[in-house]
């Protein structure tokens, strides 16, 4: 019999702790690169995202790996891997 191999399809980002005040939950800066559509220039586009973090102490500046989840509350959809 063949062993099923699971991949996992949920979205996994790498990005910078910019806060740690809140229990269990760290806010976490998303940043992407593009081409600008008409003038092509190279811009950075970034994004907040609420992340559960159980028992790691993260810092603020912390590169981290936040990985797709259930709803966790009303803001948080991620968690940090």
């Amino acid at each position: 019999m063949e062993q099923e191999v699971r991949v996992s399809k949920r979205k996994k980002h790498k990005g910078v702790v910019v806060s740690n005040k809140m229990q269990k939950t760290v806010v976490v800066k998303l940043e992407r690169t593009l081409p600008h559509p008409k003038y092509g220039k190279v811009i950075t586009r970034a994004k907040k995202i609420y992340a559960h973090n159980e028992d790691k102490p993260l810092q603020i500046g912390d590169v981290v790996e936040v990985v797709e989840t259930r709803p966790l509350s009303k803001l948080k959809r991620w968690r940090v891997a």
